[in-house]
């Protein structure tokens, strides 16, 4: 009785053994290769068209805004001379063409047929005859005086010299590349100081954030880049400005009181470029837009707390 129940302890204590929990080490090993690695994120398309059709409403300056262009780029583009002009209908091209490299094939150049001066081509070579001596010493001198200068090698022109190490031409040096740099990497901070009283929304009038401020506050470069549009020729904005920080950003700081900075200039991160107003606005105001070729997007999310 006694032997029968130790057997049945052993059998029991050997199944628990067997079922029991895997060594850590295997448990790491598995968990290794069950763990799901981060992908990286995609890079945005970008969705701009090579060709837009001029709506109604539209004017050089909102297409450029709503496209991630500068306007005076896309008027050269274009053929524009009237920046202030443009038709309802007129198909604009927003990506700069393509142009093939054009191949020319070289042509041989035509045989030149050589005609002696005031005479036929002749078709006939004449050598020249050959002339009978009387044999005597003198003659035969000179025959061997010919044939001996014929004979001589002509003597080799002696080697150029050879430009020392520090005279020879040096190949030109290709131009450095500055256009590697990651577009999507920008600097960013607050334009201005002050309490935000509206959010970004998907929508007309949601396309950035509004700060409250007082009357002549300043307004700063929110990061480093080119004023592309200084002016109030966008409906809705007031006194406007357009910095282009890269290829793929754009940042709009709407209804100034005063400007403080012209197209074309370059500006740095926290440079003051304008004072805070209320033009086209119903109150002191900053209206900022951060833009991902040409999408508005929320300042938000670029900007630190």
């Amino acid at each position: 009785m006694k032997a029968t129940s130790l057997a049945f302890i052993c059998v029991f204590v050997a199944g628990c053994a067997a079922t029991g929990p895997a060594p850590v080490s295997e448990r790491l090993q598995s968990a290794k290769k069950t763990a799901a690695k981060p992908k990286a994120a995609a890079k945005e398309a970008d969705w701009r068209p090579e060709i837009y059709t001029v709506q109604k409403g539209d004017t050089l300056y909102s297409i450029a805004l709503e496209h991630g262009l500068d306007y005076r780029e896309l008027a050269e583009a274009n053929g524009i001379e009237d920046v202030n002009v443009i038709h309802v209908g007129r198909q604009l091209r927003l990506k700069p063409a393509q142009q093939a490299a054009l191949t020319v094939p070289l042509k041989a150049a035509p045989a030149v047929e050589g005609r002696p001066i005031g005479g036929a081509v002749s078709s006939v070579k004449n050598a020249p005859k050959p002339l009978k001596l009387a044999y005597s010493e003198k003659v035969v001198a000179q025959v061997e005086g010919q044939s001996a200068a014929v004979a001589a090698p002509k003597p080799e022109p002696a080697p150029a010299k050879l430009a020392k190490a520090d005279e020879r031409p040096r190949p030109a040096e290709p131009a450095k590349d500055s256009s590697g740099d990651d577009d999507d990497q920008v600097d960013w901070g607050w334009p201005v100081n002050g309490k935000v009283i509206a959010g970004f929304a998907d929508s007309q009038n949601g396309k950035g954030v509004d700060i409250a401020g007082k009357s002549g506050q300043p307004v700063f470069a929110s990061a480093s880049g080119k004023v592309v549009y200084s002016g109030s020729g966008l409906r809705g904005y007031g006194k406007l400005i357009i910095i282009k920080h890269n290829k793929t950003y754009l940042s709009a700081y709407a209804h100034n009181s005063q400007i403080l900075v012209k197209e074309g200039q370059a500006v740095a991160k926290g440079q003051k470029i304008a004072e805070m107003g209320d033009s086209d606005a119903d109150q002191v105001k900053l209206h900022f837009e951060i833009r991902r070729l040409g999408k508005p997007v929320d300042p938000a999310k670029y900007l630190s707390n």
